[in-house]
């Protein structure tokens, strides 16, 4: 008896001990063939790849196959039945704190901005947040926020410090003649867990989703098509004239959303985009390369990064990457931006793909947003 309390007592102990074997198979988080990996990437469906050679057709394709990666969507309304929930008069604009319908599962928190144009059709921005490790704010990052706590405005003035030279890019659209919305993704903001924030249980979070044939990031870009359609049904809007930004995995987002729905007439993205070959390994001195907030199964077996986004095309898109940035590597940027420039290129569209290098760290400063604000009135 006492030897059985004394192998009870010692398990935890030996469960959790961090001991090494002689043999492994994984090495810094990616598996010791990752090499092996990356060579058997040949993105059959890639533009220029793919023996469909007519690039309306070839759109469809792709568009067809990212769609079937993303796995099921979550289930569309009949009707958006967006509420408004809170109202504020700005410097020329109302700023509202709305409710919204984008599946018939959940309703979603969103800041919606209304330019004071009466009788107008204005542009719009589909605003698109950041992740940053930091998901107790999300519409908030880059939009002021309306009637919320102090412990809210404090976190997202700090963010906005931090990462967007104390600017609220949302309001500085409006303030610009744009109609802007802007909406928590799942998992940040109003959209968290009720435990409260714990950025370890994402990817717990999203390998559950995956056991019920649903992916996480992307409901994430369903949500984002989904909130441009509500955009083109405000009356204020011009529906010819819907952009979308985003810096990081707003960027992400910026691009997946400009792919996947025509609604979008041009997008900017700031600070993400690779190739996954320079992404995926430990070559650059990064551990965690990957992440539930952009994985989507099997979809590397057909299309890369770049060429996904380049199912934008021929609309405009403005991409604009750090030479500084630690989390995307120079090398991967580069080898990204010209697989897209070789797309814009071959459609005889070269004007409408504008790319930058600065050199600048994993940041969206006021130089960067000024030049994405001249991208948009040039182009919206």
């Amino acid at each position: 008896m006492r030897r059985t309390i004394l192998l009870l007592s010692l398990f935890p102990v030996l469960l959790f001990a961090q001991e090494k074997r002689e043999k492994y198979e994984f090495y810094k988080d990616f598996p010791v063939y990752a090499d092996s990996l990356i060579a058997s990437l040949d993105y059959p469906l890639a533009w220029g790849n793919s023996p469909v050679k007519d690039f309306n057709a070839w759109k469809e394709q792709a568009r067809d196959k990212v769609l079937e990666c993303m796995m099921a969507p979550p289930p569309r309304p009949s009707s958006f039945d967006y509420k408004v929930i809170a109202e504020e008069k700005r410097d020329g604009y109302i700023a509202r704190k709305i409710e919204i319908n984008l599946s018939t599962w959940y309703r979603v928190p969103a800041y919606l901005l209304v330019p004071d144009r009466k009788g107008k059709r204005l542009p719009a921005i589909n605003l698109l947040h950041d992740h940053g490790a930091h998901l107790f704010i999300g519409k908030e990052k880059i939009i002021e926020p309306i009637f919320e706590d102090s412990v809210v405005q404090d976190d997202a003035r700090k963010w906005v410090n931090e990462l967007y030279d104390g600017v609220f890019v949302g309001d500085m659209f409006a303030r610009a003649g744009y109609v802007v919305v802007c909406a928590d993704a799942p998992l940040w903001g109003e959209r968290g867990r009720k435990e409260g924030v714990d950025r370890q249980k994402y990817d717990l979070i999203a390998g559950n989703m995956m056991m019920y044939g649903r992916d996480l990031s992307a409901f994430m870009t369903y949500d984002d098509i989904a909130l441009t359609d509500f955009l083109a049904t405000l009356p204020y809007v011009d529906s010819d004239r819907i952009g979308c930004f985003g810096f990081s995995m707003g960027g992400y987002r910026s691009w997946m959303l400009a792919a996947l729905s025509p609604r979008i007439k041009a997008s900017a993205v700031v600070c993400w985009m690779v190739t996954t070959d320079v992404q995926m390994t430990w070559n650059y001195g990064r551990k965690e390369n990957g992440g539930f907030a952009n994985c989507i199964p099997a979809l590397r077996q057909y299309l890369d990064y770049p060429h996904i986004a380049s199912l934008a095309c021929p609309a405009p898109m403005l991409v604009i990457a750090g030479k500084q940035d630690k989390l995307f590597p120079l090398p991967g940027v580069e080898k990204a931006i010209g697989i897209m420039h070789q797309v814009w290129d071959s459609q005889g569209v070269p004007q409408n793909l504008k790319t930058e290098l600065l050199d600048m760290p994993h940041h969206c400063g006021k130089q960067v947003q000024a030049t994405v604000l001249d991208f948009f009135n040039s182009k919206l």
